[in-house]
């Protein structure tokens, strides 16, 4: 006789305690193997496939895509030791928490269907079905026929959470994707929309019978003060990290204009040379770390409990990554040992991963040093906050051409702002002014990093 086994959304590291439900990528009455990833779902931190660790057949769902549910609440229910298992295990894996399953490529499921080709019984829970139609619908974002290019259950929710029609909205992306930006748009143009009608209404007033009371207008679903965004998710994760960050960390920002047109000189050098191209990033990090070497003080963390300052053998560079969902701290592990192009390799790597949404937690943690290169915002500077628990950020800004003093003559070079934010309880000015101005050297003259190799 099976045995129904309950499995929970396990822990998934790094003190999250919600996620939302993505995709479903089972169906009631599918069989499973053991480790078989069963649902997408998103955390403040990244996208993960969970895996189940028992074999069986999927008997309940419990959450809707989309629906957000605590750690430890149940995820599914799995009849195990049926004969339909097949190469189902009832024993789990033990691996749901370590690297969110095994490496082997999930067996293809399995469909079981009845004479009737009704799923297996399941207790009363939720799952992925149509809702009951209601006399006065609400305008549903998914569209009743035709397919419409959407990637994203959340552009769904976000669209349908706002009375917004997909099958009205033009999409930016490719084969004409609906991205979570163009249901921003829309609701922009939504709420000014409102304004301006409102606006009018104030200033030429409909005419109306003397004897009717004047109308409230129709609910919109908007409210009065504008449109609410939830600080859930990514977004809710670095509003705490920075308010913390805020809170707990004196920071002070020094800066400098840098002479950059040796260093991009060297760069198409180095490209020219062969190889893998290298990144300004890359060659930026390399200098990091090299200034890193020389002042371990901003390579640190502070000890609040014991009260010191903790300097850190290795360097874990972190770098701002702007996606879809948000800003993203991507960490370059042993960033020290590295040299330029594995450097430019990693960068590239994790920002693929980024914007695809496929960044694990442990490629989100464990930095020790922030590289932060705004300057493809088309920014000069900016006083960055730090990315608690580090001691330092180094901030860059854009490359451009400027009137510079060269050789004691005006000319017209490649000229950058870098600025450095660092914890004032790690170090003094001093040392923060000479990180930045043993960077800024090495961006002057490359050859300056020669020395600390």
């Amino acid at each position: 006789m099976a045995q129904v086994l309950e499995f929970k959304l396990p822990d998934l590291g790094e003190g999250l305690t919600e996620a939302s439900i993505v995709t479903w990528l089972v169906q009631v009455g599918d069989v499973v193997t053991v480790d078989q990833p069963v649902v997408e779902v998103e955390t403040a931190k990244a996208m993960v496939e969970v895996p189940c660790p028992y074999g069986g057949v999927v008997t309940a769902r419990f959450g809707e895509e989309g629906s957000e549910l605590p750690v430890g609440s149940p995820l599914l229910t799995v009849a195990v030791g049926t004969a339909a298992e097949g190469e189902g295990d009832d024993e789990g894996s033990g691996n749901v928490l370590v690297g969110y399953g095994t490496t082997a490529a999930p067996a293809r499921r399995r469909r079981v269907r009845r004479q009737d080709d009704v799923p297996a019984a399941a207790p009363a829970a939720p799952t992925r079905t149509a809702p009951a139609a209601s006399p006065a619908p609400a305008p549903d974002a998914t569209p009743r026929s035709g397919p419409v290019p959407v990637i994203s259950p959340l552009v769904r929710k976000l669209a349908r959470e706002h009375g917004l029609d997909l099958r009205e909205l033009p999409g930016s992306g490719p084969d004409g994707l609906i991205l979570r930006a163009d249901v921003e748009s829309a609701m922009r143009e939504t709420v000014q929309v409102r304004a301006h009608v409102t606006e009018a209404e104030a200033v030429t007033p409909a005419a109306a019978p003397t004897q009717a009371p004047a109308q409230a207008p129709a609910s919109s679903g908007t409210s009065a003060d504008g449109i609410r965004v939830p600080l859930r998710g990514i977004r809710g994760a670095v509003a705490d990290k920075l308010s913390r960050s805020r809170r707990e960390i004196p920071d002070a920002t020094c800066w400098v204009d840098a002479d950059a047109t040796e260093f991009m000189h060297a760069r198409v050098a180095m490209n020219a040379a062969g190889g893998e191209k290298i990144s300004v990033l890359a060659l930026l990090a390399r200098i990091c770390t090299a200034a890193l070497a020389r002042y371990p003080e901003l390579n640190s963390r502070v000890d609040l409990a014991a009260r010191e300052v903790v300097q850190l053998d290795g360097v874990h560079l972190g770098f701002a990554a702007q996606t879809e969902r948000g800003l993203v701290v991507p960490v370059v592990k042993d960033a020290h040992v590295r040299d330029a192009e594995s450097l430019s390799a990693e960068f590239a790597r994790l920002t693929e991963a980024a914007r695809a949404g496929r960044l694990t937690p442990g490629e989100l943690t464990g930095g020790t040093f922030t590289l932060n290169n705004y300057g493809v915002f088309g920014v000069d500077g900016s006083t960055p906050i730090i990315n608690h628990p580090e001691a330092a950020m180094l901030g860059v800004g854009r490359i451009i051409p400027k009137p510079w003093v060269h050789q004691g003559e005006l000319a017209v070079r490649q000229v950058v702002q870098l600025s450095l934010t660092f914890d004032h309880r790690v170090c003094d000015g001093g040392t923060a002014g000479g990180f930045l101005r043993y960077v800024a050297d090495c961006v002057e003259q490359p050859a300056v990093l020669l020395r600390a190799l």
